[in-house]
């Protein structure tokens, strides 16, 4: 699938920084997903964060998979070449605030490397590495031209909250346990001033012993900074979410201690935090953790601030995007919460299901069709980043290899090749996942699919092999020669270079009910030229006639091949390959 090559020579005669990064839309973007723990250690001397002790007390194993191995923020600034190499233009980088080193009860210990633990919101963790790095790594990426989003958490705290009714607590509701009262609805009344659910104003909340007995350890009486969040009043306290139902927002995460979002303290609190992020270091956006785990109202409170925030920094584009788990759910939050963007889990579901699955590519078809849904429509859905597999949800080789466990090794690469082109060359923002150009393949879910790019003394990480290459995690991983990696070059540039794919509308062109051929058309916003996207998700070639627009007559290749003229005004005849793909651009001609 190779680029046309005069577009590749005009592609690589373009400076790295050929427009002002911020003039840029959140659509113009391709952005890279990275656990700087995970990526390349440029510092060994932080590896421990500055603890001494065991692995129980910093944290650091780089031999198991839920312990910190070293990675940090000077290597990933090292590593800046090789990202804008692969045609990065944005970087999202996971939690990087100071994090609780190790939390679970015996046998269940881990630690904080992923960022979610976060005690002090308010610098860098040590085993990443200082708040000057940290300024020098977006510093670094704006002199190159490339964005830097941070995530953030509102949503929750370490786990350093008990109740002394037990230890794992079953989530106590609303209607048995009301803030008024001790020990539920006939229990001794507390806060007789306080009616939360009629007002909101939990301002007047003055015990937070409504559900259970709060308390902070001795130890850990000001482990938490800001101060403020070393008082129990500002959580919920009303023990382990079900994710379901009320739960969803007023529960411990796994433990996670559950901060009100809706007190007021803490919406000015959060505001104040990561509005400092914005003015000290001049980051580019935010992508927000467990976002739906919050009420709305928070949201609609807290965008606006972030926004006046980034303007008044000179920031014009902040790009904002919430993570909501659930495709049936992703639209709504940008309407009853006023998120700008959410992460596109229904376009990877998509993905999954059909390149990674045996649906049919109308599958496709049911996924654009809900774009109407969003708060602004297509114009919301074109900013959403969009992902094949994530540190959460697992690496999309990996759903190939389970989907398809007698293919061939040549068949799952040209999978996850297809998956790219998908990725980016379709509406929203393309997302890689940090190793995905490498060949990384780890498991379905959460530690299986954080493994060591910067060379892996993990066991099951050094076993499983790559896509693509006969190398070994067990060494750096950064090789350009990769196929993947090569790919998503030469499409990500090709991306960048054409306005059609990054800020065109959209339309379907052609769909199966089963695996086949699926085509849409892309159209410069300016010009109006069209570009036809067609790809085949079966494992045979496919000969069609797609429609097109009838003043596109003539077509030249940008990947793959293209008739180099319409059949007939309206009708171009598209062939592909097995699990193959072409973008086809029409030559404007008088």
């Amino acid at each position: 699938m190779k680029l046309a090559v005069a577009l590749l020579a005009t592609i690589a005669a373009m400076p790295a920084a050929a427009q002002d990064y911020r003039a840029r839309l959140p659509q113009d973007e391709v952005i890279y997903f990275v656990l700087p723990d995970r990526f390349a250690n440029g510092d060994p001397a932080n590896n421990r964060g500055g603890l001494a002790g065991d692995r129980s007390k910093t944290g650091f194993d780089p031999s198991d998979a839920r312990y910190y191995h070293g990675g940090d923020l000077k290597g990933l600034r090292d590593k800046l070449p090789y990202l804008q190499s692969l045609g990065i233009t944005a970087i999202w980088v996971a939690p990087i605030f100071v994090n609780k080193p190790v939390q679970g009860g015996p046998g269940q210990q881990s630690a904080g490397y992923h960022g979610y633990w976060i005690t002090d919101f308010t610098h860098v963790d040590p085993h990443l590495g200082t708040d000057a790095e940290f300024k020098a790594l977006v510093d670094a990426a704006h002199a190159r031209g490339m964005k830097l989003y941070m995530d953030i958490v509102v949503n929750h705290t370490a786990d350093v909250i008990q109740y002394r009714e037990c230890g794992a607590c079953a989530y106590r509701s609303r209607a048995d346990y009301p803030y008024q009262r001790r020990g539920g609805v006939n229990g001794a009344q507390i806060n007789p001033g306080f009616d939360g659910d009629a007002t909101g104003d939990f301002s007047k909340l003055t015990d937070p012993s409504y559900a259970y007995t709060p308390f902070v350890p001795a130890a850990e009486k000001a482990a938490k900074h800001p101060a403020w969040l070393n008082d129990p009043i500002y959580y919920h306290n009303r023990g382990d979410s079900t994710f379901a139902g009320e739960s969803s927002t007023m529960g411990d995460f796994i433990g996670l201690d559950d901060l009100m979002t809706e007190h007021p303290r803490v919406l000015a609190g959060m505001i104040d935090i990561f509005g400092g992020w914005i003015d000290r270091f001049g980051v580019d956006g935010f992508r927000i953790d467990t976002a739906r785990h919050v009420n709305p109202e928070f949201w609609q409170a807290f965008v606006p601030a972030m926004l006046e925030r980034a303007h008044a920094k000179g920031i014009p584009n902040f790009h904002i995007f919430g993570e909501v788990a659930d495709p049936a759910a992703q639209a709504a939050h940008t309407i009853t919460a006023r998120l700008p963007s959410v992460l596109d889990f229904a376009f990877r579901q998509a993905l999954l299901d059909s390149v990674a699955g045996t649906k049919g590519t109308d599958v496709f078809e049911k996924l654009f069709d809900g774009d109407v849904l969003y708060a602004h429509g297509f114009d919301t859905a074109i900013q959403l980043p969009t992902f094949s597999g994530n540190h959460d949800n697992g690496r999309f080789a990996w759903f190939v290899r389970k989907a398809f466990p007698e293919a061939s090794e040549a068949e799952v690469l040209e999978r996850v090749l297809l998956s790219n082109a998908l990725l980016l060359t379709l509406r929203g923002v393309p997302t890689i996942y940090a190793g995905d150009e490498q060949g990384f393949a780890g498991g379905a879910n959460d530690v299986d699919a954080r493994e060591d790019q910067f060379g892996s003394k993990v066991p099951d990480y050094v076993a499983r092999k790559l896509v693509g290459t006969t190398a070994s995690i067990a060494t750096p991983r950064f090789d350009e020669t990769n196929p993947i990696f090569r790919e998503i070059t030469s499409l990500a540039r090709l991306r960048t270079a054409t306005p059609a794919l990054t800020r065109g509308r959209q339309l379907l062109r052609a769909r199966e009910d089963k695996p086949g051929l699926l085509a849409l058309s892309r159209f410069d916003p300016v010009t109006g030229g069209e570009v036809l996207l067609a790809f085949n998700t079966s494992t045979t070639a496919i000969t069609r006639q797609v429609q097109v627009e009838t003043r596109s007559t003539h077509f030249h290749p940008l990947a793959g091949s293209c008739a180099p003229q319409a059949s007939a005004p309206g009708s171009l005849t598209i062939s592909l390959p097995p699990l193959g793909y072409a973008v086809c651009a029409a030559e404007t001609r008088p």
